[in-house]
């Protein structure tokens, strides 16, 4: 765009501490308020005065700093970021003049303000002072003639009559006074030993900032600032687009065609990140989801690549140290060799120790606070290639802290080479990995987003993951000539009665199905009235008609766990929080890890892929009210005498969910079924699809809950019992590691490679990897009868270089 028209103006003072932010910020929240579309920017490397300008306009807070990306590109980010706006209001840094040391004002307000045509308008805290603030402005105006100072506002004023006084004076200097601001204490935003405390962090932001939206309406003339934004000289500039700065790959050259996930760290610990870094790894190809290391315990499925940007974990060091969780799931993911940046306290979480208390363990040094800020501007050089930079090459950033990171002596865990060619050590990288404690505009070095996206493009499709992992199922696993250890249906030919039933079925199927008796069947099954029970087509109905059941505050999942409840809950737009259970435990339930917010949690019985049998005690403790839990039992029936089962146990807000498709070869029927709290299955009802569960599947589920079935069910059950123990003694006797559950099938970890090695001779195992908290070290094998599983034996050997006789 070339002689594009924004209206604008520039919010600066004579120094830091004459209110700003709180102009700024006030001003995009009343005009916000008037109906104006109003983009808000900050001059300089500060993260956290976007946040209030994004909690003011509903937009993303933008930085306009000319060290950090170059003057030509200060202009083409200003119209980028308003792109769509009435019109835009940039806050200033410091005094009007003071730039980066050394220079003449490089980087200051005024430059930003003189390469971008902005009219300014000035804030001057007048409570120590009367006419002596208009020769101060006098200076002001006629310092720079590049700089056009369009009016002044007038703040912390003691009284009226020195209001007057300061106002007659700055009347003469022929620029206008736009309003007088009192003092107001209730508008003034806390500090921290950084700054200012970031919006996220404060539960009352958006209260101070209706009451600075009604202080600035009723003291500053918001026409007279419109006026002046709206004289603004027009922008003889190009829009910036981060599609011009990075390229994507070709779609042939992605994991099929899907786009890799960047997993970037917010939440309160982690506030600081430049808008543009999203944006750019978007137009690079990649998808990107937040992630908060202070309450998830797991990184979002299918992660290949990680932002860890910068913040203040050093004030959340305990909670922090006590989400073993996530400190597990970075450290195995960098392990991984998953690409990962970390830009200061990102750097100092990734170390062994922060200030104390356990942190990833990524890089062999320790963090802690130190009583010194170091704070500026800064050029590097990086001394070496690493994962964002060749070596010799140069950025711009800044450093601002007050940690400092000690290498542990003799300790090179993952620390690679020195990050940059800096006074002090200022971080670690290598070819997966690069922490620092600099901060860097990656519109300004667009080449950096590029080179990170590459790397992560390189991962995903060296990981070949699904399209949609949340999607991945098992019968995607098989194919002609494949023995099919991946799905995990009974591999043996249904009863008669069974086959039987399935043609009354369709025979009936020329009318529309009627679902009551068995509504009763299998109400009788588990000596439960009829409004207890809920058939459905297969567990998938069961799962979307519990994603739409409610508008979930806080729904969990305990993971990892059978994707398809996970998916469901996605599809209706909730946000869904991961519970991660780990193998160092052997996936040991924790109700207590549970959020104590959940209104919803999700938890398999046996789990899929691990299978595990929680104690039905242990389910039953994350009942509480206003909290439904459902407990997903697609393979109870495949366990001799179903223990711990909770279909029987009547209480408020448990649900309980059952499939008939694996345990009687009927998958392509879709037959299934909710068990539990009569409110929660009559609500479910309610926005059930009409005639959703089949006439087939009604004859199913007919068939399948009668004595003779039951029967059947458990001669079935103990059969597969038998098969999975001779798997899993002969695994054992190999030194191959697995879970010891009690499903029909075994999560097993043979290592890398394994999953497609089988593949190559003709078996299909379940890859692991797309179960969050899983990688692809696991695979999932289905108990198949003697002679076919001494076939998959026989392979692993071949494999892994093993024998019965190796333990």
């Amino acid at each position: 765009m070339v002689g594009a028209h924004l209206p604008r103006v520039m919010i600066a003072a004579p120094a830091s501490g004459h209110g700003k932010t709180t102009v700024a910020t006030g001003l995009m929240a009343a005009l916000v308020h008037r109906g104006i579309v109003v983009s808000g920017h900050k001059v300089g490397p500060d993260y956290i005065d976007p946040g209030y300008h994004s909690l003011a306009t509903g937009r993303p807070g933008r930085n306009l700093d000319p060290f950090m990306v170059g003057s030509a590109r200060v202009t083409p980010l200003l119209l980028h970021g308003a792109a769509g706006a009435d019109m835009a209001i940039v806050e200033g840094v410091m005094g009007l003049f003071d730039g980066r040391l050394g220079t003449d004002g490089e980087a200051s307000t005024a430059h930003v303000a003189a390469l971008t045509s902005s009219p300014v308008v000035l804030v001057v805290d007048v409570s120590h002072a009367s006419r002596t603030h208009a020769a101060m402005i006098a200076g002001l105006m006629s310092f720079d003639p590049r700089v056009r100072i369009a009016g002044v506002i007038l703040n912390k004023a003691r009284t009226e009559r020195h209001a007057d006084e300061v106002r007659r004076a700055v009347r003469g200097l022929g620029v206008p006074v736009l309003g007088v601001l009192p003092r107001d204490i209730e508008v003034e935003t806390p500090s921290r030993h950084l700054g200012l405390v970031p919006v996220a962090e404060r539960a009352e932001s958006a209260a101070t900032l209706r009451s600075l939206a009604a202080l600035i309406t009723e003291h500053i003339d918001l026409d007279a600032i419109l006026d002046i934004a709206r004289a603004a000289d027009p922008l003889h500039s190009e829009v910036w687009e981060a599609a011009d700065e990075v390229t994507p790959p070709d779609v042939a050259h992605t994991a099929g065609g899907r786009r890799p996930l960047v997993a970037l760290a917010g939440g309160r610990a982690f506030t600081f990140r430049y808008t543009e870094t999203d944006e750019l790894l978007r137009a690079a190809g990649c998808d990107v989801m937040h992630f908060d290391p202070l309450t998830d315990t797991a990184l979002p499925p299918a992660t290949a690549g990680i932002y860890l940007g910068g913040g203040f974990p050093e004030v959340y060091t305990a909670r922090l140290a006590e989400n073993t969780g996530m400190l597990a799931a970075l450290s195995q993911a960098i392990d991984d060799g998953v690409p990962t940046v970390a830009e200061c306290a990102g750097f100092t979480y990734l170390c062994k120790s922060l200030d104390g208390a356990a942190a990833v363990g990524a890089v062999g040094a320790v963090a802690a606070m130190t009583p010194r800020l170091t704070l500026g501007y800064r050029t590097a050089t990086a001394p070496s290639a690493s994962l964002l930079t060749a070596g010799g090459e140069q950025v711009t950033g800044h450093e601002f802290h007050r940690t400092t990171v000690t290498p542990t002596a003799g300790d090179n865990r993952r620390s690679g080479d020195a990050a940059w060619n800096l006074p002090a050590a200022d971080g670690f990288a290598g070819p997966t990995l690069h922490a620092s404690y600099l901060h860097t505009h990656w519109a300004g070095h667009p080449w950096m987003a590029q080179r990170f996206a590459d790397a992560v493009h390189t991962y995903d499709r060296r990981r070949h993951a699904p399209r949609d992992p949340l999607r991945h199922h098992g019968d995607s696993e098989t194919g002609d000539n494949l023995i099919d250890f991946a799905v995990n249906v009974y591999p043996e030919p249904r009863p008669e009665w069974l086959e039987e039933a399935l043609r009354r079925g369709l025979a009936a199927a020329t009318a529309y199905p009627n679902a009551a008796d068995a509504r009763t069947a299998l109400g009788n099954r588990h000596c439960r009235p009829d409004a207890d029970v809920l058939p459905t087509a297969g567990a998938a109905e069961a799962f979307t008609l519990i994603g739409r059941l409610a508008k979930w505050h806080r729904p969990t999942i305990i993971h990892p766990q059978f994707t398809e409840a996970h998916r469901a809950l996605v599809d209706a737009e909730h946000e869904v929080c991961v519970v991660q259970s780990t193998a160092d435990d052997d996936f040991t339930l924790h109700p207590e890890t549970v959020p104590d917010d959940a209104d919803l949690v999700v938890v398999g019985n046996p789990t899929n892929p691990t299978g595990i049998l929680h104690p039905a005690d242990a389910i039953l403790t994350l009942l509480r009210p206003g909290r439904v839990v459902l407990v997903d039992e697609a393979f109870m029936d495949a366990i001799p005498g179903e223990p711990e089962t909770l279909a029987a146990y009547r209480h408020t807000g448990l649900l309980v969910c059952r499939s008939l498709t694996k345990q009687w070869s009927i998958p392509g029927v879709r037959a299934g079924y909710l068990v539990g709290d009569p409110h929660l299955i009559a609500q479910a009802a309610r926005i059930q699809t009409p005639w959703s569960v089949s006439t087939p599947a009604i004859s199913a589920i007919l068939a399948c809950s009668d004595e003779r079935a039951l029967r059947e069910s458990d001669r079935r059950a103990h059969r597969l019992h038998r098969w999975r123990t001779h798997l899993t003694t002969h695994l054992a006797a190999r030194g191959i590691p697995f879970v010891d559950g009690g499903a029909p099938f075994v999560l097993a970890r043979p290592g890398a490679g394994v999953h497609d090695a089988l593949r190559s001779r003709g078996i299909a195992v379940r890859r692991a990897d797309t179960f969050p908290g899983l990688d692809s070290t696991w695979i999932r094998v289905a108990a198949r009868d003697f002679s076919t599983t001494d076939h998959l034996l026989t392979a692993l050997d071949e494999i892994l270089g093993t024998s019965p006789t190796d333990r």
